[in-house]
């Protein structure tokens, strides 16, 4: 067994790469070495990373493909990362039902229909996923229910897809608490972060996933919180 650390990143797909934490990750990814891969709806932010798929990860059939070709591009993947997310404020009588679910669609399905696509390629490099939740996985808030339940799933599906890869592959859930991205702005100002708000900067949330992704073979991080300082919401 290799306990080299750190490990070599190699070849990591970015869901979600060209923006937020998916777009620290990916950059972090190409300047320690690894070769990093973006699918996102829009990767035209993305012209430092060489490889680049677009693709909407609530669509299963793209998110396949785009796995497959970049996979055929790269030679293999020895990771995958899966930030792609959104969400969807309100009570959920407020919140449009086709609104709601695609928070659903992206944040949970996008993230089984990725790592299922990855999967056979993973086994054969013994590669690693990190799966992306939530603080709200944890602390279900008023006006989240669609996000709350998202994460709650995604939390979920990675303690189950741990089980059943273990010796196979690594799984890490990273479970953050919110950051400063653009991730706020298309909401409604009374669901955004205050001037005051307790905010992580995406770059150090990204180095704990580097930090994951090289821990040496046999050795896992199953689960990885990050939070500011003075979060106010943990424990």
């Amino acid at each position: 067994m290799d306990s080299t650390f750190p490990r070599p990143l190699g070849r990591v797909i970015v869901t979600g790469g060209a923006s937020g934490l998916g777009a620290a990750v990916a950059r972090l990814v190409a300047e320690t070495g690894g070769t990093a891969a973006v699918i996102d709806r829009d990767v035209s932010g993305t012209a430092n990373i060489a490889l680049r798929r677009e693709a909407d990860v609530s669509d299963r059939a793209q998110v396949e493909q785009a796995v497959a070709e970049l996979a055929e591009e790269l030679g293999g993947v020895d990771a995958v990362v899966t930030a792609a997310g959104i969400d969807r404020c309100g009570r959920l009588e407020d919140v449009p039902a086709e609104e709601w679910e695609r928070v659903i669609g992206v944040n949970l399905l996008g993230t089984v229909s990725t790592v299922r696509a990855a999967l056979p390629h993973l086994e054969r490099s013994h590669g690693r996923v990190v799966t992306v939740a939530s603080s709200l996985a944890l602390r279900p808030l008023s006006d989240a229910t669609a996000y709350s339940a998202s994460k709650f799933g995604v939390l979920g599906f990675s303690r189950a897809l741990t089980a059943e890869t273990r010796g196979r592959i690594g799984v890490t859930t990273l479970i953050p608490a919110g950051m400063r991205t653009r991730f706020f702005d298309d909401r409604d100002e009374q669901y955004r972060p205050g001037p005051d708000a307790q905010l992580n900067d995406p770059v150090d949330v990204a180095r704990t996933v580097l930090f994951a992704l090289q821990q040496p073979q046999g050795c896992e991080i199953r689960e990885l919180m990050v939070f500011p300082e003075e979060e106010p919401s943990w424990p």
